[in-house]
């Protein structure tokens, strides 16, 4: 599962059990990311969740590692059973924008910026899943 966290709102998209495609899950307000987390792992496997590191272009931190930071570490506490790897974020969110443009999507479904959340958290999973081959 990818975790594009965000300090409003979080997407998610997770894979199939025999990692060929990653889809996006949902959008969820972040204040309720970890009791979400916790239901879903509940019901679905879960054995890694890859979060974004958050930089800027440079490759120093951006000013969103500081909320990203301490949520890895409350996903570490919580689920000391599941792998937690990190996967850089940078470009995700205008890759996911250009792609809902790319797919015909219409500029008003655009402007929801839950979509574009769980597409770059997609997009991250695609690549995770693509570098762990």
């Amino acid at each position: 599962m990818a975790i594009d966290y965000g300090k409003v709102r979080t997407g998610l998209a997770v894979t199939d059990p025999v990692r060929i495609i990653a889809t996006a899950l949902t959008t969820v307000e972040t204040p309720t990311l970890l009791q979400y987390l916790k239901e879903y792992c509940a019901r679905e496997e879960v054995d890694t969740f890859v979060v974004g590191v958050a930089k800027h272009m440079d490759g120093s931190p951006s000013e969103s590692m500081q909320l990203i930071e301490p949520f890895v570490e409350r996903l570490k506490a919580a689920f000391p059973d599941k792998e937690v790897a990190r996967i850089d974020e940078r470009f995700t969110s205008k890759m996911a924008f250009q792609a809902m443009i790319d797919s015909g999507m219409k500029k008003k479904d655009r402007r929801d910026k839950g979509t574009i959340d769980k597409i770059a958290a997609t997009i991250m999973l695609q690549d995770y899943m693509r570098m762990s081959e």
